[in-house]
């Protein structure tokens, strides 16, 4: 794992585990498809993942209007998985569908008659919408995997790629951006890559035999076991949180990264 900033790089195995690992307070009902379109495969080098990224978070901030870039997650053509906006945090990707959406932008332009999506790129994607699927217990179908194409962008509503559309996520994402392509190809990949996770278990460290509940209304979590280290995230009342290791009255709740709780404000299951 890379990191700079807020953004960080995972290679699959890596993302698994780190999506294993934490927990979200967001309910999750839907995972959005997108391609950037700009930037495409001729603006990557192979080493500037955080440079595209800064771009494409400028832009979104100072040319579209929002608080941060857009999207959750974004996929790259060496098949790296970067976590961009908070998994916590709401997208901003598809009018009228961001409620409980993940936003997930897949770099490169996949009309018909632009980039070739890479082997990598197209085995990180099916597996990517397979891990979330299992982490938030969805079944692939065409109402929690979406396309950007479905929606119309005035009103936001559903037309399924009639009305004011994108192309989005291209005309040649795994067979086309339409309804029937998805149920054809894209939808199939996903479920079959989701039923080998299933039968193969989660690809997790071990961690302790203990497992707690916030009862604060809201509890700060830390860099580290006390309260002059940064806040680096912010639990909401019912979480359900792993512990790892315990430090004079505080808790570590990530097994690879320090992020630190007050014990005090939890219930151990």
């Amino acid at each position: 794992m890379q990191k700079q900033g807020k953004f960080m790089l995972f290679n699959t195995d890596e993302f698994d585990r780190w999506l294993a690992e934490n927990q979200f307070t967001r309910t999750i009902t839907v995972i959005q498809s997108h391609h950037t379109y700009q930037p495409s495969y001729d603006n990557f080098k192979e080493n500037n993942h955080f440079t595209l990224l800064e771009n494409m978070e400028n832009f979104h901030v100072k040319d579209r209007g929002f608080s941060e870039i857009a999207q959750n997650l974004t996929t790259f053509p060496d098949g790296i998985i970067a976590v961009c906006r908070p998994m916590n945090t709401m997208p901003a990707g598809i009018k009228g569908a961001n409620e409980g959406a993940i936003c997930i932008e897949n770099l490169g332009n996949f009309d018909i008659g632009g980039d070739a999506m890479s082997d990598a790129q197209r085995d990180t994607i099916i597996q990517l919408n397979a891990l979330l699927c299992k982490k938030f217990n969805l079944k692939p179908n065409i109402n929690t995997i979406i396309y950007h194409h479905w929606y119309d962008l005035t009103s936001g509503q559903r037309k399924n790629g009639e009305g004011n559309t994108k192309s989005c996520p291209g005309t040649n994402f795994f067979g086309g951006n339409s309804v029937e392509a998805a149920k054809a190809v894209f939808l199939p990949l996903i479920s079959g890559a989701l039923s080998g996770l299933i039968s193969s278990g989660p690809n997790v460290p071990p961690a302790l035999e203990e497992t707690a509940e916030v009862t604060a209304s809201s509890l700060n979590v830390r860099s580290g076991p006390d309260t002059s280290s940064p806040v680096v995230e912010v639990l909401q009342k019912g979480a359900t949180i792993k512990v790892y290791e315990k430090n004079d009255g505080w808790c570590k709740i990530h097994s690879a990264e320090e992020r630190w709780v007050s014990e005090k404000y939890l219930r151990f299951l």
